[in-house]
């Protein structure tokens, strides 16, 4: 017979309530900033619901009404410098922040509407019903609100897609030497999505100062908690990760407030990340202002008994008792916030005289739409006073130096210029460099800002995007190979790409991503993909791809000077290969969007970058083909040389476009498109494309090959154009 022995978790799992002791001890000015939020934010929700029944709010309208103790508790003792961020069920979230921030966390009852917090309440609405004096000026709407100044990093519709970013702000706060705290809060769906777990272990790994706030109101749209999970005390969560967890009443919200001071002694003291499980209910249904029972999957029974419990009465009936307020007060307030609301959307709408009774937006209240494409890049000004070098004119002393030696070298002298620059991603704190030397020496000579992170590309890649939103720190997040990144979509597309446009085109996102293409590496199809024509066609991302040590080092340099997050991809055949580089000279960036003529020719314009530039002038030479061989080096469409490519195109009349990877996330494919529009009357012949095959490369050697492009690809593409010339 074996023996056993209990296995206790390594930190503590508390359930706290509050007792009548509480209540008579907690300061009169807390409970009366408490009724005097929550009333605020029902009033708030009750407009959004009565403008979306008028067809007013375009989108979704995701009321919090039900929720707003577990917002209002744990965000009323913040200090505007702590931060939180949220879901698409976040406007109590949001308003409380603001709120708190405006007031400093206390509100009279008997003047509850400031002119700061009338500003909150209109310029909230004006953001849902995407109007020009949103903090996001109508481009976030009800799901994305963001108002940095008073704390709040954004809400957020993707289903934990937040928490990721939140640890990135959590782990700025921590390194600026400041005791601030960071509380991302989402629901009961989010605790079994990847990124949220994946970020809980991150956190305890790195004694983050942040908070999960599981807001569990018992359903998903439809799907209740039981449903989804074999284990429906969400904050159980927190306990495999060895962070100190709590489950509390949040329809409490003193009892919300007690458990986020103690949660704020472990967070603020060092002691890492804590899990505070909120039980909360909300009284509609996901979207919208029918009960959850009309659409049968609740019941009425359980939604009164849960009505009862509402927080806005549990403060009010408390406060009654202590002879802090009476009945004729708590109308008083509650008028003041409906009051407050019908003064905010008076503002925002006007009578509609073409249907009586009706309101609809003020026409000059909607942003222009010459405003639909602004900020979704930054202006490059930030370029303005650099110092730039273009290898190819370059007439001064060289040096040689091998490609992997220019990217640890290049990263080197930034890191000792800059010491906001924080490298991230699997190993490369090891290893002499990582997998391939690109870090190599910079652990021992920058400790604490080359972080080896666990396998978990959701949680570092949404880190590093959280730390360049912050803006105190400068992240180069590396992933081992570019398909990795399917793994972490998300944080890459939805929210690092998006970031900047999504919240209003305001905020930088200064943020490198390395990563390298391994195809002829043997590596298989899970390894070896080139990335660029996924990222050319997901908005917000730069993206580079040096084909020379030199060129290397400037691109380099420029992406981290730029504002915007830059995809820098490599090619494990150049790491290998010395080239000759400015001698004594890492400072220098390449100009900014310019292409290189590797070759002057007059039959045909061949466009490549990476590796397969070398390997098309290989094909030039072998063909006798007079091609002019441009080296793009900038690969987005706001980024590109247009000037150089259609100087050439006039020039030649004949284009070849040349890559090494699969049809399917072809670059080639949207370049070639963009080229006909573009350049249409000066092509003598259809645009011929070199590229691999349909499948991604396999293990086998000689299957590998087959699936790729080399220099033999580029001849037979170059003889197709031949034989298109002797057409014309």
């Amino acid at each position: 017979m074996p023996k056993t022995s209990r296995l206790d978790p390594a930190a503590p799992w508390v359930q706290l309530t509050t007792t009548p002791a509480d209540w008579k001890a907690a300061d009169p000015k807390l409970l009366a900033a408490i009724l005097g939020e929550l009333h605020l934010i029902r009033a708030f929700e009750e407009t959004v619901l009565d403008l979306a029944g008028e067809g007013l709010v375009h989108g979704p309208a995701h009321s919090s009404i039900g929720q707003e103790g577990g917002a209002v508790g744990s965000i009323v003792g913040l200090r505007s410098s702590d931060a939180i961020n949220g879901s698409h069920r976040g406007h109590h979230q949001f308003l409380a922040k603001a709120i708190t921030h405006v007031s400093s966390g206390e509100l009279d009852l008997e003047a509850l509407v400031t002119e700061p917090i009338q500003n909150v309440l209109q310029r909230t609405l004006a953001e849902i019903l995407g109007l020009a004096q949103g903090y996001c000026a109508g481009r976030g709407g009800s799901m994305h609100l963001q108002w940095f100044e008073a704390g709040a990093l954004g809400t957020n519709a993707i289903v934990g897609g937040g928490v990721p970013l939140g640890a990135g702000n959590a782990w700025a706060q921590k390194h600026s030497g400041t005791t601030d705290v960071t509380l991302s809060y989402f629901g009961d769906g989010a605790v079994n999505i990847g990124s949220v777990l994946e970020t809980m272990n991150l956190a305890s790994a790195w004694k983050l100062p942040f908070a999960f706030m599981i807001e569990n109101n018992l359903y998903a749209v439809s799907t209740s908690v039981a449903e989804a999970t074999g284990e429906p005390r969400l904050s159980a969560r927190g306990l495999g990760f060895g962070i100190p967890s709590w489950r509390v009443d949040g329809m409490d919200p003193l009892a919300v407030h007690l458990t986020m001071q103690k949660a704020d002694e472990v967070m603020r003291s060092g002691g890492g990340p804590v899990v505070i499980e909120l039980e909360v209910y909300r009284f509609f249904h996901q979207n919208g202002a029918y009960p959850g029972s009309a659409f049968g999957y609740r019941s009425k029974e359980e939604e009164a008994s849960w009505r009862k419990r509402d927080p806005l009465e549990r403060v009010a009936k408390e406060m009654i008792a202590l002879g802090l307020i009476d009945e004729a007060g708590v109308a008083s307030v509650r008028d003041q916030a409906q009051s407050a609301m019908r003064k905010a959307a008076g503002q925002l709408t006007e009578a509609d005289p073409e249907s009586a009774g009706k309101r609809r937006i003020r026409d000059n209240l909607w942003p222009d739409t010459d405003f639909v494409n602004v900020g979704l890049r930054g202006d490059t000004s930030e370029l303005a006073d650099s110092r730039t070098l273009e290898p190819l004119d370059y007439t001064g002393e060289l040096e040689a130096k091998k490609f992997v030696d220019a990217v640890a070298s290049v990263m080197d002298r930034r890191m000792s210029a800059d010491d906001r620059i924080v490298i991230m991603g699997e190993d490369v704190h090891r290893l002499s460099g990582g997998t391939n030397g690109a870090t190599k020496g910079l652990p021992a000579r920058y400790p604490g800002r080359v972080l080896g992170t666990p396998i978990s590309e959701n949680a570092f890649a949404g880190l590093g995007g959280g730390m360049a939103l912050d803006g105190r720190f400068r992240p180069v997040v590396e992933f081992m190979y570019p398909d990795f990144l399917w793994v972490a979509a998300d944080q890459v597309f939805n929210q690092i790409g998006k970031a900047r446009h999504m919240f209003g085109g305001v905020n930088p996102v200064p943020l490198v991503l390395r990563t390298k293409v391994a195809m002829g590496s043997g590596y298989g199809s899970q390894h070896l993909m080139d990335p660029a024509g996924i990222f050319a066609t997901s908005p917000g991302w730069r993206i580079v791809a040096p084909s020379t040590a030199a060129d290397y080092i400037g691109l380099m340099n420029t992406a981290l000077a730029l504002q915007d997050p830059v995809l820098v991809i490599e090619h494990v055949d150049l790491y290998g290969q010395a080239g000759q580089v400015p001698a004594g000279d890492l400072d220098y960036q390449l100009p900014f969007g310019k292409a290189g003529i590797r070759r002057v020719g007059n039959d045909v314009t061949v466009i490549s970058y990476l590796s397969m530039v070398h390997h098309s002038l290989e094909a030039v030479e072998q063909t006798g083909i007079d091609g002019e061989v441009i080296d793009l080096r900038w690969l987005d469409a706001a980024s590109l040389d247009w000037d150089t490519i259609g100087a050439s195109i006039r020039k030649t009349n004949a284009v070849l476009i040349v890559e090494q990877g699969a049809r399917g996330t072809s670059y080639g494919g949207w370049l070639a498109d963009e080229i006909q529009r573009r350049f249409f009357d000066w092509l003598d012949q259809p645009i011929e494309r070199v590229t691999g095959g349909e499948a991604s490369p396999s293990i086998s050697r000689v299957l590998e090959r087959a699936a790729i492009a080399r220099t033999e690809e580029v001849i037979a593409g170059l003889e197709r154009v031949r034989t298109g010339m002797g057409k014309r």
